[in-house]
C-alpha cells in the first residue's frame, strides 16, 4: 500500500482529557482550511485561554518537580498568595537561576484539550505584538523537550510528536501549489473557537499550523521533519518506550519525511539543496544551495531513522537509499567542506578551469574568492566545516549550529571534532566573548550586506542572524563537548551566560561584535534561550545522558569511507556504462 494511502487510514487515538464531555477522539480533516477545520477538542465551559501561561491554569506548572523549592508569593501549601505587581516585576525576585527557569518554562507550556503539547516561542508579558512568537515551533520546542526528557517528564514530548504527526498529513497549499506530502509544520497554534450550532458558550480548541504559507518569505521549514526524527529517537532513548517507534503512524512518518529528503532530482551532489531561509536563519542570509546546518540535521535525521525503522518488505528500497546517502554524504561534507590552514593554502594555490575527472579543484572555486579576514583570522591548530559549497562558490563564513551538530552526528570525523572545538577555544573572544554563542561568523557588512540580504534591517552588521549570539547555541555546544570529552569548554560558556542571562531577562539574542547588548528587537523571555541554558546545565551534571542525543561514529561507514578515499577507489572513477537499444 502506498505511504499516502496508509497516512490517511491511520488517525491518531489521542483523547482529550478534559474534564467536561468530549468529543471521542482528536481528528485530523483533511484538506480542511486550518480556520475552518483541523484537529479539535471541545469545551463545554468558557475557558481560560488554551495556551495560558499563568503557573495555576497550566497542567504542568509549579509543584511537579519536587526538586523546586517553594517560590515567592507562595504559602506552604502551595496556595498563591494575592500580588498586585505585574508578571515581570515578580520574576525578578531574588532566586537561583535555575529555578527562574524551570519557572518561565513551565510558564509558556501550551494545552490542548488539558494536555501538555509544546511551549511557546516566547512569553513577554509586555509584548503587546506577539507576532507568530506565541506559537508552536518545531525546531524552539526541541530544547524544551530535551530539558523535560532529562526531567523525566515525557507525556508533553510525546503528545508534541503525535500532534506534529497528525499535522503532516495537512494539505498544503500556496498559491495554487502543494508541497510534499511528509513535509512538516514550522509551527502551530492552539485557537479557541465557538462551537457551530452548540450550546450556548460552548467552544472547541483547533491545532492551526503554518507550513510557511503565513511566515516573513513564505520559506518552507526544511528543518522542521529533520528535528522531529531527532526528538522522536531522543524520546524513545530517555523514556525506554522504544515500541512507540513500532507504531504505524509513526513509522509512516518517518518515512514521509525520508521519501521527500531522498527524491530524485537535478543536483550531482548528495547534500540536500534547499532556498534561502529554510532552517534557524529563516531571513535572506545568502545560505541558498547545499547549507552546512541542513547537511548536518539531514545526515543526524538519516543516522536516527535507520535505528529506529522496522525491518519489513515495504521498506527495503527506502533503508538501501538511506544508508547509500549516508555514505555519499559523509564522504562529501568531510572531503570539501572541511577547512583548516592547511586546506586553506592549498585553495589558494588552485588552479581553475580543470575539465579532467581527475581534477584538484572539481568545484572550479577562484583563489581570490578567499576573503582577507579569513587568512589572518584561522588559527594554526583547529578547523571547521565552511557554510557552503557550490560550482565556483564557497562560504568561508563559521555557522556554529552546522559546526557543532557535525561533531553531534559524527559526520565530522574524531580528528575535525576536536578541531573545531580546538578552533572555538582559540577564537573565543570572537564566538563566544560576553554571551555565546555567535550563531556565525563573521557578520556581512557594507555592499555585501545590501546585495547579500537585500538591505534587510534586523540583519544588520552583528544583529540577529548576521553575527548575532544565541544563548540557546549553548545546548548544542555542551553536547558536542561532552561527547569529545572536553566538557570543561561548554562549563565556561555556561558561566558566561549565567553571569548575566537573567539579569537581561532572557533575550533572544544579542547584538555586537562581542554579544555586549540585548538585541535591538530581541523578545525577551524567549523559551528557548531559557530551555537551552537548562539542557547546558542537566548535560554537564549528567553527561552520561547526552547520548540520547548523540551518534556514534558508524563502522559500517568508516569502511566505506577508507575505500572511497582511497586512490583506487572506483568512486573516484567514471563509470563506464552499457547502453541497450
Amino acid at each position: 500500500m502506498a505511504i499516502a494511502a496508509v497516512a490517511a487510514l491511520l488517525p491518531l487515538h489521542l483523547g482529550c482529557s478534559d474534564a467536561a464531555p468530549q468529543r471521542p477522539a482528536s481528528s485530523l480533516r483533511v484538506g480542511a482550511h486550518p480556520r475552518k477545520g483541523g484537529i479539535r477538542g471541545r469545551r463545554r465551559n468558557p475557558p481560560c485561554a488554551a495556551n495560558s501561561l499563568h503557573p495555576s491554569t497550566n497542567p504542568i506548572a509549579h509543584g511537579h518537580d519536587p526538586s523546586l523549592k517553594v517560590p515567592p508569593g507562595v504559602d506552604g501549601g502551595g496556595a498563591a498568595k494575592p500580588d498586585h505587581a505585574p508578571p515581570s516585576q515578580r520574576r525578578r525576585a531574588p532566586r537561583d537561576v535555575e529555578e527562574e527557569a524551570w519557572e518561565l518554562l513551565r510558564e509558556s507550556v501550551v494545552t490542548y484539550c488539558g494536555s501538555p503539547v509544546g511551549t511557546i516561542a516566547a512569553c513577554d508579558p509586555n509584548d503587546a505584538s506577539p507576532l507568530n512568537y506565541d506559537q508552536v515551533f518545531i525546531r524552539d520546542f526541541v530544547p524544551s523537550g530535551i530539558a523535560f526528557l532529562l526531567k523525566g517528564e515525557h507525556e508533553i514530548v510525546r503528545n508534541f510528536i503525535l500532534h506534529t504527526l497528525q499535522l503532516q498529513s495537512w494539505e498544503k497549499t500556496i498559491d495554487c501549489h502543494s508541497p510534499g506530502q511528509g513535509l512538516m509544520p514550522a509551527s502551530f497554534k492552539v485557537r479557541v473557537i465557538p462551537l457551530d450550532g452548540g450550546e450556548d458558550g460552548a467552544t472547541e480548541e483547533v491545532l492551526d499550523p503554518d507550513f510557511g504559507e503565513a511566515a516573513i518569505g513564505r520559506v518552507a521549514p526544511v528543518d522542521s521533519g529533520l528535528w522531529w526524527i531527532i526528538l522522536l529517537r531522543a524520546y524513545g532513548k530517555c523514556s525506554g518506550d522504544l515500541s512507540f517507534h513500532e507504531r504505524v503512524d509513526v513509522q509512516t512518518g518517518i518515512k514521509l519525511i525520508l521519501k521527500l529528503c531522498l527524491a530524485d532530482g537535478f543536483d550531482m551532489f548528495p547534500t540536500l539543496l534547499v532556498t534561502d531561509g529554510s532552517c534557524m536563519m529563516d531571513r535572506r542570509m545568502g545560505i541558498h544551495g547545499h547549507p552546512l546546518e541542513i547537511q548536518a540535521l539531514f545526515y543526524s535525521a538519516l543516522l536516527c531513522a535507520r535505528e529506529m525503522l522496522t525491518p519489513e518488505d515495504g521498506s527495503a528500497d527506502l533503508i538501501r537509499a538511506l544508508k547509500s546517502r549516508l555514505m555519499a554524504l559523509s564522504f562529501h561534507i568531510r572531503e570539501y567542506y572541511w577547512l583548516e590552514k592547511r586546506k586553506l593554502n592549498e585553495i589558494y594555490r588552485y588552479k581553475t578551469e580543470e575539465y579532467s575527472y581527475d581534477a584538484v579543484n572539481k568545484f572550479n572555486i577562484y583563489p581570490d574568492q578567499i576573503p582577507s579576514w579569513l587568512v589572518e583570522w584561522i588559527p594554526p591548530k583547529g578547523g571547521y566545516f565552511i557554510g557552503n559549497l557550490q560550482p565556483a562558490h564557497m562560504d568561508f563564513r563559521f555557522f556554529s549550529l552546522g559546526n557543532l551538530w557535525s561533531i553531534v552526528s559524527s559526520l565530522a570525523t574524531t580528528d575535525q571534532s576536536h578541531a573545531i572545538l580546538d578552533l572555538v577555544e582559540a577564537k573565543w573572544s570572537d564566538l563566544v566573548a560576553e554571551m555565546p554563542m555567535k550563531i556565525c561568523y563573521p557578520a556581512l557588512e557594507d555592499q555585501e550586506w545590501k546585495f547579500i540580504t537585500g538591505s534587510d534591517p534586523k540583519n544588520t552588521p552583528w544583529s540577529y542572524h548576521n553575527g548575532g549570539s544565541w544563548p540557546t547555541l549553548l545546548w548544542q555546544l555542551t553536547v558536542a563537548c561532552i561527547k569529545m570529552n572536553r566538557p570543561e569548554v561548554a562549563a565556561r560558556a555556561v558561566e558566561v551566560a549565567e553571569s548575566r542571562i537573567s539579569t537581561d531577562k532572557w533575550p533572544e539574542y544579542y547584538d555586537t561584535k562581542r554579544g555586549r547588548f540585548i538585541g535591538k528587537q530581541a523578545r525577551l523571555f524567549q523559551t528557548w534561550s531559557i530551555a537551552g541554558f537548562l539542557v547546558a546545565k542537566l548535560l554537564l551534571e549528567n553527561p552520561e545522558k547526552s547520548r540520547i542525543l548523540w551518534n556514534n561514529e558508524d563502522e559500517e561507514i568508516l569502511n566505506a569511507l577508507s575505500l572511497m578515499s582511497g586512490p583506487s577507489s572506483p568512486k573516484r572513477k567514471r563509470g563506464r556504462k552499457t547502453y541497450i537499444v
